[in-house]
């Protein structure tokens, strides 16, 4: 049980952080009542929201603090204009400079709370006193030590629910129970924030979004393979490789109906595997297209003066069809949520289309933003 004490500095800190979160996003003013049938009451009364593997989650409250897995769920919130959360698993995987293509939407994640460091702690959980925890309580107990059951019960108890689940991969074992779209995830957050409105306006414009897409793409035989590898440097000689899957990190290259070379070949999945390949390895699967990963906190140009520039003087990279064609890209963020895909994607089709999307509009930036600040 929590001491007096404890309680009052879980007050204290809820206050605090909610005051010091810093973002340019408003408040607005949209309706948010809903109409599902699984959220009742006021901001201020209890309500529940229905998620797997947890079930019916109790609300006690619109929530004003919380925390996030990743960039996704943390992205899915700013995008129904709540404060940033107070923390994520690892800062530095939440890319927040894509919202420098939304006018009047920013993050500033200086202060945010890094909730990884060589493991996890439930005193994290204590510190931040977070009304909601939106993460997959399986992802802790699977992949990260230092947290056990007994511990996840006590911080539900004591600080607050847990609301989320592992949407960016489905290459994990112990993953045994529904998985969520992009948006069918995005559909639960907004009621849990009571943001029902918000979430309809992005389901409207991304229908249109995908839409602009498939109208554009080229036939399936002039449509590129490839490869997906992290490449944790600049001068790397091993990769982890990627089989695409129904995960929320490959949507932009399935929406772009791209073929994924390593799919057919004998090269294990980073996922299942932890594998790791050397040049020589993808050299015989030679995708159209090489994405690396790893690579997001820098700019085009300092990928192509970095990596790139590693690739073409190498004896054996060089080889590769993707290097000699200038087709090496990043491969966007291990996370995304409803913004950052809208990002990612278009970045994605000019680049991989350069004749089909060169001059394409996908979505309109303003519009995201009035979304967002509920203009």
């Amino acid at each position: 049980m929590m001491t007096d004490s404890n309680l009052s500095r879980r007050g204290f800190l809820r206050g605090g952080l909610a005051a010091a979160a810093t973002s340019t996003l408003l408040a607005g003013c949209l309706n948010n009542s809903s109409s599902d049938n699984e959220t009742d009451g006021g901001s201020g009364d209890p309500y529940t929201v229905s998620i797997k593997p947890m079930g019916k989650v109790t609300i006690d409250g619109v929530p004003k603090t919380w925390l996030a897995n990743n960039g996704s769920w943390a992205d899915m919130g700013i995008a129904l204009g709540q404060q940033p959360p107070d923390g994520v698993w690892l800062t530095d995987r939440y890319h927040t400079q894509y919202y420098d293509a939304i006018p009047g939407v920013s993050v500033d994640k200086s202060g945010m709370t890094q909730l990884y460091s060589d493991g996890i702690s439930k005193e994290v959980f204590y510190q931040t006193g977070a009304d909601v925890h939106v993460m997959d309580p399986n992802f802790i107990l699977n992949r990260f030590k230092g947290m056990s059951q007994n511990d996840i019960d006590q911080i539900k108890q004591n600080v607050g629910p847990f609301f989320g689940n592992t949407i960016f991969s489905r290459g994990y074992n112990w993953h045994n129970y529904r998985y969520y779209t992009l948006y069918e995830a995005f559909e639960k957050l907004s009621k849990v924030f009571k943001q029902e409105q918000r979430y309809t306006e992005f389901k409207s414009l991304h229908e249109e979004f995908q839409q602009t897409i498939k109208s554009s793409l080229p036939p399936e035989s002039e449509r590129p393979s490839v490869g997906i590898f992290w490449a944790g440097g600049n001068e790397p000689e091993k990769f982890s490789p990627y089989v695409m899957d129904e995960g929320t990190s490959f949507k932009q290259w399935r929406d772009l109906g791209v073929t994924d070379a390593l799919a057919k070949s004998d090269v294990g999945n980073l996922h299942s595997s932890r594998t790791h390949v050397d040049l020589e390895t993808i050299l015989n699967v030679d995708p159209d297209v090489l994405l690396f990963r790893g690579h997001e906190a820098q700019t085009e140009s300092e990928f192509n003066k970095t990596l790139v520039s590693f690739l073409k003087e190498h004896s054996v990279a060089s080889k590769l069809t993707a290097v000699k064609n200038d087709m090496v890209f990043r491969g966007g963020p291990l996370y995304q949520g409803p913004i950052t895909n809208l990002v990612v994607t278009e970045r994605a089709a000019k680049q991989v289309y350069p004749d089909a999307f060169s001059d394409v509009t996908l979505f309109d930036p303003k519009a995201v933003a009035g979304i967002v600040n509920g203009n």
